[in-house]
């Protein structure tokens, strides 16, 4: 007879592939050093305090208060229909696309202390603040330089300022050195992979205070969704960042906090090595050592 297992929190980290063990021990040293030696990193960028929301009668999220530090990775997790994505697209206001939703409580975004679900926000200055990536690559039907332009035409940017930023924004999505000849043709001639990164090329080049990533490699092949986690892990010296994942051991490899979901309800954040490690709720330890989910 096999003898029976009882998988928990920490040995999950010892069971991660050897590869997945040092990304996430080595981000965990890095963000460790980071917390140390900037000032910065403690600053709050973002906090939701007694937010509700609602499609129709229904409560999808429920009195959830939360802080995400600035230039830091915070990962969602829970199970599907938790409130993760409803959580995220609260953020840039995508919500408000839709008849009969309501949301209560407040978003405050710092340093300016505007309540970005507030009336006095408007939704598509909240969109620009609050760059959104999606589960699948969602490139216009137009060239890549295009594509990484959208935003900046619509900000009356033109010119030689039009072609630096754009380059800066593919640069700061590590696709420069891969699309530089081939800025003229249509953006739907790249790699799935290359798609998601022009994505994210074209969310950075409005400047975002945050960037908002929805599941970004769910359609990836591993090579890609490598190069993915990378650039999301290095893109926290610019913004900060938020990310919505099924994946744990990405939760575990890319970010710094956690926050774990469930039934519409925050039920623990922390810094993702203590969650990983040793989490505070019960529920978390059975959710993370996959007893349910």
């Amino acid at each position: 007879m096999i003898p029976s297992l009882t998988l928990t929190s920490g040995n999950y980290v010892q069971m991660m592939s050897a590869s997945d063990q040092g990304r996430f021990q080595s981000g965990a040293r890095v963000a460790a050093a980071e917390d140390a030696n900037a000032a910065e990193s403690h600053r709050i960028k973002a906090e939701v305090e007694s937010l509700n929301f609602f499609y129709g009668n229904v409560q999808a999220l429920k009195n959830i208060n939360m802080a995400f530090p600035a230039h830091q990775v915070t990962a969602i997790i829970g199970p599907s229909g938790c409130g993760k994505s409803t959580l995220l697209r609260c953020f840039n206001r995508i919500h408000d696309l839709y008849p009969e939703t309501r949301y209560e409580g407040r978003i405050t975004l710092f340093p300016s202390g505007i309540n970005v679900i507030g009336p006095e926000a408007d939704p598509i200055e909240m969109r620009m603040r609050m760059g959104m990536v999606f589960q699948k690559p969602n490139a216009f039907p137009k060239s890549v330089f295009e594509n990484a332009a959208f935003g900046l035409r619509l900000r009356g940017v033109r010119g030689k300022d039009l072609e630096e930023q754009v380059e800066r924004s593919l640069r700061s999505a590590a696709l420069w050195d891969e699309v530089k000849d081939r800025l003229r043709e249509s953006a739907y001639t790249l790699s799935g992979g290359q798609q998601q990164r022009l994505c994210i090329a074209r969310a950075l080049a409005s400047e975002p205070e945050m960037l908002l990533f929805d599941e970004p490699t769910s359609a990836l092949d591993p090579i890609a969704t490598a190069k993915i986690e990378e650039l999301i892990f290095s893109l926290k010296r610019e913004v900060t960042v938020i990310i919505v994942t099924h994946n744990m051991q990405q939760a575990a490899r890319v970010s710094n906090f956690s926050a774990f979901m469930y039934l519409g309800e925050l039920i623990e954040i922390s810094p993702t090595e203590k969650m990983f490690e040793n989490p505070s709720s019960k529920l978390t330890e059975e959710y993370i050592t996959g007893h349910f989910g």
